[in-house]
């Protein structure tokens, strides 16, 4: 079961109610800003009628000066408002994706790739997060203009008339820019994210590349799409500054047309000296195409970041049931179970049945879908069709808590996530006593050497080196130590040495009244210690028994030689 959100196509409106309170303050402080700044020129033609008549014009002049004190305050107040809403909105916008991502698992790497989820998580969202800040500036913005010409409308409808008359360029002109800059940005991000993954590939395998002396090729293969995107960058500023020099042609020239008009009324005595000030600084507002060019663009790069972030939130994560396990000993079962990854069909009409407290070892070549049955097992991914239960229930049909506090996972290259060596092996959904901690760690033979460390289990991670079995052995004590159900360890003992191998499986699969466990073994040694062995070939359960009696068809013993 899953659910695919219907918030993506919704994500800048979910994003700008987020901001709400503070969307709203800032919309109304720069409104405020865009208010002072249209009742200056008003009041500078006031005061310069009243000077030139040698009028009293104290009270005139303290209002001047107050609005351009007013101006510089409420302009800090909407920048510092601005950086909050577009730091809050940034956040909000990562805790989203950042939490669909661990919640789609697997599949979230193989549709986007690690790099890319990086690139997206970071400069995506930080880019999109500007969009409620930019919508709440550019709704004040717009108030410039339409102020502008209401003003000049006052003064003289005449003066109103001549602007009006070019304004429909000046609409067209932002009207493409608009348009342009949105498909430009997003290609710039497109070839960004690319670049991002082959970075984060290049990273991961560092030491199979300095070994193969190919340094300089990998930095080749991951700066290559650099002209293409330095060709996106160029073609992003050209567009922006072809709408900027259209604006400066078109905008002057209404300037001079409103001028114009306002000189010959002057000589007409319609207007004052004032007026004729007055009417010149409200053209300058109307025509206010830089900053609304600003605004669109930002507001289009933000609007392409969301669009990149949308595509994440468009992959079905998956949905958690109500219902909790009956009592049992984690009976685990799989019927029909089909998956595919890339288009090719890994798992076929699997079905397998694994009696509660034993153990299975599934074996098979490389390629065979191992690690995929490990992951349907514990439904870290979902089946494309069929399904797996454990004491009969679907695991689908299973509450995210129960579910996870019923499957405990060990991996071949664990990822150890912890400030310190205790944290790591008590890292899960609820955190184990010391004692048990320790315990888990003396049954994956790691007790031994943390206790070595300078300062034992609350030694940092950071400050304990650790060869690639200690990390194992780490990995298995945080199993061990959340317990549960259904064990599952994904070729987990791979980078052990022998008798630290037979240690921990003597311990693991002593008798008794232990979990269900589900080993993905490549070596024959695991599989021969397990109660039975599932081979898989070609993505089908070929043979299910002992491994002595499968022992016997030369074609399993292959596997292992493989």
């Amino acid at each position: 079961m899953t659910t695919r959100p219907d918030v993506p196509d919704r994500l800048p409106r979910a994003a700008l109610r987020y901001a709400g309170a503070r969307c709203a303050a800032l919309c109304a402080v720069s409104t405020a800003a865009t208010t002072a700044g249209l009742l200056l020129p008003a009041a500078l033609g006031r005061t310069l009628d009243l000077l030139l008549a040698h009028a009293p014009a104290a009270r005139w002049v303290a209002c001047c000066a107050g609005l351009v004190l007013l101006l510089a305050v409420l302009d800090g107040c909407a920048a510092v408002l601005a950086g909050t809403v577009d730091a809050r909105s940034t956040a909000w916008l990562r805790r989203r994706i950042t939490g669909h991502v661990l919640a789609l698992g697997p599949g979230a790497d193989a549709r986007f790739g690690a790099g890319e989820l990086v690139a997206r998580l970071v400069g995506s969202a930080a880019q999109a997060g500007t969009a409620p800040g930019a919508q709440a500036a550019l709704a004040a913005a717009l108030a410039g203009p339409v102020g502008g010409v209401v003003a000049l409308g006052l003064i003289d409808p005449w003066l109103a008339a001549v602007f009006l008359a070019g304004a429909p360029v000046l609409a067209l002109l932002l009207r493409a820019f608009a348009r342009d800059t949105s498909a430009c940005v997003a290609d710039y991000q497109r070839v960004q994210g690319r670049m991002a993954a082959a970075l984060a590939e290049a990273v991961g395998g560092f030491r199979t590349i300095r070994a193969a002396g190919a340094e300089e090729r990998e930095t080749a293969r991951i700066l290559a799409p650099l002209p293409e995107l330095s060709r996106a960058g160029h073609r992003m500023w050209r567009v922006q500054g072809r709408a900027a020099a259209q604006a400066v042609t078109v905008a002057p020239l209404l300037n001079l047309g409103v001028v114009a008009v306002a000189g010959l009324l002057l000589a007409r005595h319609r207007l004052s000296v004032g007026e004729l000030l007055a009417a010149s600084r409200y053209a300058v507002l109307a025509t206010g195409v830089g900053v609304l060019v600003g605004h669109l663009a930002a507001l289009s790069r933000a609007r392409a970041a969301t669009g990149r972030l949308a595509e994440v939130l468009a992959e079905p994560a998956p949905g958690y049931g109500a219902r909790e396990l009956p009592p049992g000993y984690g009976r685990l079962e799989l019927r029909g179970v089909t998956a595919r990854r890339g288009g090719r069909t890994v798992l076929a009409d699997v079905d397998l049945v694994v009696p509660g407290g034993t153990t299975l070892a599934v074996v098979g070549r490389s390629g065979t879908g191992k690690s995929v049955l490990a992951e349907l097992a514990g439904r870290l991914a979902d089946p494309d069709t069929g399904e797996v239960l454990l004491d009969g229930v679907p695991l689908s049909a299973l509450t995210h808590t129960e579910l996870r506090r019923s499957v405990s996972y060990a991996f071949e290259r664990p990822v150890l996530l912890g400030t310190t060596i205790e944290d790591t092996i008590a890292f899960g959904l609820t955190a184990p006593s010391p004692a048990r901690i320790r315990a888990a760690a003396r049954t994956a033979r790691a007790d031994g050497f943390v206790r070595r460390l300078p300062d034992g289990y609350a030694t940092r991670c950071a400050d304990a080196p650790r060869s690639g079995g200690e990390s194992q052995r780490l990995g298995l004590a945080r199993a061990f130590a959340h317990g549960g159900r259904l064990l599952i360890l994904d070729d987990a003992l791979s980078s052990l040495d022998t008798v630290t191998e037979h240690e921990i499986t003597e311990a693991l699969l002593a008798p008794g009244t232990g979990p269900t466990r589900l080993l993905i073994a490549h070596r024959s040694a695991t599989a021969a210690r397990a109660d039975a062995v599932a081979w898989l070939d070609e993505g089908r359960v070929r043979a299910v028994g002992p491994h002595a009696r499968l022992w016997q068809d030369p074609e399993y013993r292959v596997v292992f030689e493989a």
